[in-house]
């Protein structure tokens, strides 16, 4: 059975992006470039909100993307993507769909009966309503050594309380801890 996993940065304060959208203050050197490019060659499915993917979408197709990391970028493009908006119409991303109605049937159909895991990105309300549908079956953290002002809080919105037990970690050389967490 395919699996759901979430993954974000997020600062020692809790924020996955700061105001505007900005992840700038992400340290993403050689090691964590590596590690991205090797998780985008994995055959799955990478699921967004609008404001996600519109971020995405206009980057790794760029050749800027490509030069700066032609793994991820390919990897990227190739994967399938679904983006869950009610006000998208169109995606110009190759292999792209949108879904518009019933995240959570779709989630749920495409764990029973997918052959792919599937990866949620960025995506806060997206990965904060399936949370609370207990649809996660795995939330991976870069956790930065770095604290932000103001910014959008990882898991802002859910509304039941989430336990999580930690089953891995990874500490990169600039300091980014990756920690890997299931639900209990």
């Amino acid at each position: 059975m395919p699996t759901l996993s979430c993954f974000n940065f997020i600062s020692l304060n809790g924020f996955y992006k700061g105001l505007k959208d900005d992840i700038s203050w992400h340290r993403h050197g050689e090691e964590e470039s590596a590690f991205s490019a090797e998780n985008a060659q994995k055959d799955s499915i990478l699921l967004f909100g609008r404001v996600t993917y519109e971020m995405m979408s206009s980057f790794w197709i760029t050749s800027e993307a490509r030069a700066m990391a032609p793994l991820v970028a390919e990897g990227m493009t190739a994967a399938e993507k679904i983006v869950f908006s009610r006000t998208l119409d169109t995606a110009s991303w190759e292999n792209t769909r949108i879904v518009q109605h019933d995240i959570y049937g779709e989630v749920k159909r495409l764990k029973e009966m997918g052959t792919k895991d599937m990866t949620i990105l960025g995506s806060g309300s997206i990965i904060s309503q399936l949370a609370d549908h207990g649809l996660i079956d795995q939330y991976s953290l870069m956790l930065d050594p770095v604290a932000i002002p103001y910014g959008s809080s990882f898991l802002h919105g859910i509304s039941k309380k989430l336990d999580l037990k930690l089953v891995n970690t990874r500490t990169f050389k600039s300091g980014v801890v990756l920690l890997n967490y299931v639900p209990l």
